[in-house]
């Protein structure tokens, strides 16, 4: 079986499931999206990082000693249509790596990362990846069943949180901006203040 180092080895027309994913042992930072390859922007920069780095420090400090687990990229999450039972690396064919996700069933969790959808799942925007994450993310973790879904939008300062309702479908429950503290609806007693996950 010929060794893949190099993303240019592969045929970005091709579909590939995750057990091929495992296999790949280059550098450059892949997502599977339905099967398809999706290059990942280049490393984020310090704005979206500190970000990344505020949530994580205040989601964390609150689920201490609870067992809802909070995982900073890079961590695969494996999604697939959520009527079906846990499938094989062969049967998968996508795999994202969000910047934040908690999850809350310790049954999904594995040595390679959460096989199957987390309870809240944040992306934070950043220059070359906003189609992804509102578009194609925004549907993808929608059909799989992710509770929850917060959009960051660094240069606005603002949070738009998403809820699946009764329908399967997404609801756009508040936008957050600045100032305010962003309430997530798995946790109503956290408190997040953007004024301090804002700061540099």
């Amino acid at each position: 079986m010929l060794k893949i180092t190099q993303l240019s080895q592969l045929d970005l027309n091709k579909t590939y499931s995750y057990a091929d994913y495992l296999t790949w042992q280059f550098n450059d930072a892949v997502e599977l999206i339905k099967g398809k390859i999706m290059l990942m922007s280049p490393a984020p920069n310090a704005e979206h990082q500190s970000i990344e780095r505020n949530l994580i420090i205040d989601i964390g400090s609150y689920l201490k000693g609870k067992k809802c687990k909070v995982f900073p990229a890079p961590f695969d999450v494996r999604l697939y249509d959520r009527k079906k039972s846990i499938l094989t690396n062969k049967e998968i064919y996508t795999v994202v790596q969000p910047d934040v996700c908690v999850i809350c069933n310790p049954d999904i969790l594995d040595k390679q990362g959460c096989n199957g959808a987390p309870d809240w799942i944040i992306e934070i925007l950043s220059k070359g990846n906003s189609k992804r994450e509102m578009q194609i993310k925004y549907e993808l973790y929608q059909e799989t069943g992710v509770n929850e879904y917060w959009i960051v939008y660094p240069n606005d300062q603002a949070i738009h949180q998403f809820v699946l309702n009764d329908s399967g479908r997404y609801d756009l429950k508040y936008m957050y901006t600045d100032d305010d503290s962003a309430i997530p609806t798995l946790f109503p007693d956290l408190a997040i203040d953007l004024t301090e996950i804002f700061e540099n």
